[in-house]
């Protein structure tokens, strides 16, 4: 009989295995989810006979694909309040997991997005297999990019944090290496092994070394990043001033091989919610250089506004409940997006700390 618990937890050896387990749903978090890792995490914290812990999946198509969007808009429509727990508790982990007192290996096979980044993003040794995608899409429906990414997008180089919260875009595994935003490659049919590996080494007194003594002899090289070919117009482009700046930068480029792909972005962006690429924008900006903590507080000042004020619910409405997958954003169009309708969503924000 399979298990059917949403988050199994297991000791072998010295290794404490969390592993979420809704494959069906792509392992979407639900807030029993949160709490399960939280109450287990904090737990093994103290436990001195589990040295290292794995965080893993089932199913073969998503590590963690985010966070159970449907169940939130559902909160929202009953008048309930769930989908603000559900939130506030994911915050509470996925700060616990950065600073979490022991190494937390997750294993990051098929899509890790959204909410999965967040668990991904606090874990000390970011493996990815090859069929790992990364990335933070919550433009596409209507929401900006939360689980602290304006911690962990906005410390990455150059502007490729703003170029991944304002498109959206997935990153493959040698993109994500590039990027900063997993630590090791590992192939998917070398899990077993690792595993096993693992949970047959004598932990001595510095778990954290004498994992990365390991990690070394199992690692690979994945196939070569595409993300340095376009590095330099990345930069480039999404420094400017806000999103339509940036449009108009990248419909600008003449060179024929970058304008075939700055007409790609273009017309992804003209998809994507225009105030979620504009408060994405700033968000980034106001997270770079800042606390895990502080950014974790000025996220949540804009998802105390963001369910009645931005499009997260139309978003769901269009792609997950209705399926007629036309938004209607508001406002529908970037050009009638005005400025001060996202200077006021930071109005009265946390002061920078």
């Amino acid at each position: 009989m399979s298990d059917t618990r949403p988050v199994i937890s297991e000791v072998h050896g010295q290794i404490g295995h969390l592993i979420l387990n809704r494959p069906a749903q792509l392992n979407t978090l639900t807030l029993e989810m949160i709490r399960l890792l939280q109450q287990q995490l904090s737990a093994w914290a103290e436990d001195p006979t589990v040295r290292v812990v794995v965080l893993r999946a089932t199913g073969r198509k998503a590590f963690c694909a985010g966070g159970d969007i449907r169940a939130l808009y559902d909160s929202f429509h009953a008048g309930e309040h769930g989908h603000f727990d559900f939130l506030q508790e994911e915050y509470v982990l996925d700060q616990f997991i950065h600073h979490y007192p022991k190494p937390v290996i997750g294993l990051l096979d098929g899509f890790v997005l959204g909410g999965g980044m967040g668990l991904a993003q606090g874990c000390s040794h970011r493996l990815v297999t090859e069929r790992a995608r990364l990335g933070m899409p919550e433009v596409a429906i209507g929401y900006f990019p939360d689980v602290c990414a304006s911690h962990f997008l906005s410390g990455l180089p150059g502007r490729l944090g703003e170029y991944l919260a304002v498109t959206g875009v997935h990153l493959s595994p040698a993109d994500a290496l590039y990027a900063g935003l997993a630590d090791h490659h590992v192939r998917h049919a070398d899990l077993d092994r690792l595993v096993d590996q693992l949970q047959q080494q004598d932990w001595g007194d510095d778990a954290f070394a004498e994992l990365n003594a390991l990690l070394a002899d199992v690692v690979q090289q994945p196939d070569d990043a595409a993300l340095p070919r376009w590095r330099s117009a990345i930069d480039r482009h999404f420094a400017a001033m806000d999103v339509p700046s940036i449009i108009a930068s990248l419909q600008d480029v003449t060179e024929p091989e970058e304008a075939g792909w700055a007409q790609e972005l273009v017309d992804l962006l003209h998809t994507r919610s225009p105030i979620a690429m504009a408060v994405s924008l700033e968000l980034m900006r106001r997270g770079r250089g800042h606390s895990l903590a502080y950014c974790a507080e000025l996220e949540m000042h804009l998802i105390r506004q963001w369910f009645t004020k931005g499009d997260f619910i139309e978003g769901v409405r269009a792609l997950i409940v209705d399926k007629d997958k036309q938004p209607r954003w508001n406002p529908p169009q970037l050009e009638l997006l005005e400025p001060a309708k996202v200077a006021a969503f930071f109005t009265e924000a946390p002061e920078a700390r």
